[in-house]
């Protein structure tokens, strides 16, 4: 036979206590004696009582709940997100509600409105969605934060990766080691990482090498495109430096270029964007632009912790992070 779930009022009936009282205990009110409080949870834990969190939202008005959308839930770079994400959530006590976008703006929408009376607050990777996009879906009232884009509006805040003056670093680094015939290849077409770090690249290479027309092969910011790319950097021959917009497509790059015999740096050299954990452990290592993805997770939690916090205030202007070059063995 299975046992009844215990409810409140069975532990205030168990402590001897009222079942505001009871209640007061389990939300970590002041106003309870530290004897009431000590036999409430006594009793909560032989009966095993677990607090219903829906019931438990309604009455607090909170749900101690942060609603995350990203455009994927795979990959090194979007679990160092979450990761930064949670590690300063778990500090404060908070859970994590994740959504996947899927890259479809319908998708998208019905993501962000799904987080509606579910969470306290929400942020939005949203490379591929507008301003004015965010502003008409996002449930009115909701704090959120973007990273690696803009909103508007009192309640709303933005974080986002200075993607052009890390490309320019980037090229800057290549043509100081003596490249000048560099490729770059892209990330999706429409995506704001991805197209500002192809005009950062081609306004460079017009500065630094006086290039206006730079080969520039379509990605997609998977190690599949990085491949493609390297099997025609290789049948090409006339390249001798590769910047990546990813690290990942930069991996792909070099697998492809080892598979056709060609030397890494020595014939073809080869540098990411973004520094997620594989560019160290590959060989040769990936010279690349960190970006300190974990932190720029946690970074947008604390914005966002600081509007849940004090609704109504003015909203803090956008805050650009500024990636470093990192230099290993490939470039």
């Amino acid at each position: 036979m299975t046992k009844a779930t215990a409810t409140i009022r069975d532990v205030a009936r168990a402590a001897g206590v009222s079942v505001a009282s009871a209640s007061r205990a389990m939300n970590g009110h002041s106003n309870v004696t530290t004897k009431t409080r000590e036999r409430v949870e006594a009793a909560a834990a032989a009966l095993d009582y677990v607090p219903h969190l829906g019931a438990r939202s309604l009455t607090m008005a909170k749900t101690n709940t942060i609603g995350v959308v990203l455009p994927d839930l795979f990959g090194e770079f979007f679990s160092e997100i979450i990761r930064g994400i949670d590690r300063v959530a778990h500090a404060g006590g908070l859970q994590l509600l994740l959504a996947n976008m899927h890259g479809e703006r319908a998708e998208t929408a019905h993501a962000i409105r799904a987080m509606r009376g579910r969470v306290d607050g929400l942020l939005i990777m949203s490379p591929d969605v507008d301003a004015d996009f965010l502003n008409a879906n996002l449930p009115r009232g909701l704090p959120a934060v973007v990273l690696n884009g803009h909103i508007t509006g009192v309640g709303h805040g933005s974080l986002s990766i200075d993607n052009g003056a890390g490309a320019r670093a980037m090229v800057a680094h290549l043509v100081a080691r003596g490249h000048r015939r560099i490729a770059h290849i892209a990330g999706p077409s429409g995506n704001s990482d991805a197209d500002q770090r192809l005009a950062g690249f081609r306004a460079a290479m017009a500065e630094l090498v006086g290039d206006t027309a730079p080969r520039v092969f379509a990605g997609d910011f998977t190690e599949a495109a990085g491949e493609a790319a390297g099997r025609a950097i290789a049948a090409d021959g006339g390249i001798d430096a590769v910047f990546a917009a990813n690290d990942v497509m930069a991996v792909g790059c070099m697998a492809a270029l080892a598979d056709a015999g060609v030397a890494v740096p020595g014939d073809v050299a080869v540098a990411g964007f973004d520094d997620v954990p594989i560019a160290r452990y590959v060989t040769p290592g990936l010279t690349t632009m960190r970006v300190h993805i974990a932190d720029l997770g946690a970074r947008a939690f604390e914005r966002l912790a600081a509007l849940i916090a004090e609704p109504g205030v003015a909203t803090p202007p956008d805050e650009t992070l500024a990636p470093e070059l990192v230099v290993r063995g490939s470039a």
